[in-house]
């Protein structure tokens, strides 16, 4: 009698240790779920720019005065960057050697791109330019979408505001095929065609 009790309180206490640890794995599994989907909520957020701005802001002024500090000087063309996905002219430039190490100059009341000099058809001396600032871009998306061009090459990120500058001649008021993407006042762009480069100065 007194064996077959100590035998049922064995077992007993036997399913209860099993019960408890099967309750314990199954709080540990719902925690590290629970953990998990926090995580990939918080991964998984979509980028939101902190200007949700849809498109580019057309402006068409003269240069400010914080865009005219940073976009006046020698500037050299150290790397090409990418190509619009409007049109590809990377037949021309396979990998943009042909411009780089040339030199331009911009200046308040001159403009040269007879540093370029390979490239007849952008060479171009101007006195008194006009510099407009056409538009901003105040984040990635709305660059993309004006300028067909994938931002991500050109290493614009999302909440970057880009401004386009584009020069016209002064005496016949037309533009040359040459502008340039400012990024936060701090990087210059140029934009030759379909074609961009980044720019560094080589006056500093």
């Amino acid at each position: 009698m007194k064996k077959g009790l100590m035998l049922c309180i064995t077992i007993l206490l036997m399913l209860s240790s099993a019960c408890e640890n099967v309750e314990t794995a199954s709080t540990a599994n719902i925690s590290q779920t629970n953990t998990t989907r926090e995580h990939e909520s918080e991964t998984d957020e979509p980028n939101i720019p902190e200007n949700t701005a849809e498109y580019c802001d057309g402006v068409w002024t003269n240069l400010d005065s914080e865009t005219e500090k940073l976009f006046y000087g020698t500037w050299k063309v150290e790397k090409l960057l990418g190509f619009a996905n409007s049109y590809n002219d990377a037949s021309e430039y396979p990998t943009g050697q042909k411009m780089i190490g040339d030199e331009f100059i911009i200046k308040k009341d001159f403009f040269s791109s007879k540093g370029l000099k390979n490239y007849k058809d952008y060479q171009h001396e101007l006195k008194n330019p006009i510099y407009k600032l056409e538009f901003i871009c105040y984040n990635s998306d709305s660059f993309y979408r004006l300028f067909k061009t994938d931002p991500d090459p050109l290493h614009i990120n999302i909440n970057d505001k880009v401004k386009y500058i584009v020069i016209n001649d002064s005496s016949t008021k037309l533009g040359i095929p040459l502008s340039f993407f400012i990024v936060n006042n701090d990087r210059v762009i140029l934009l030759v065609e379909a074609t961009s480069f980044e720019l560094k100065k080589a006056d500093t």
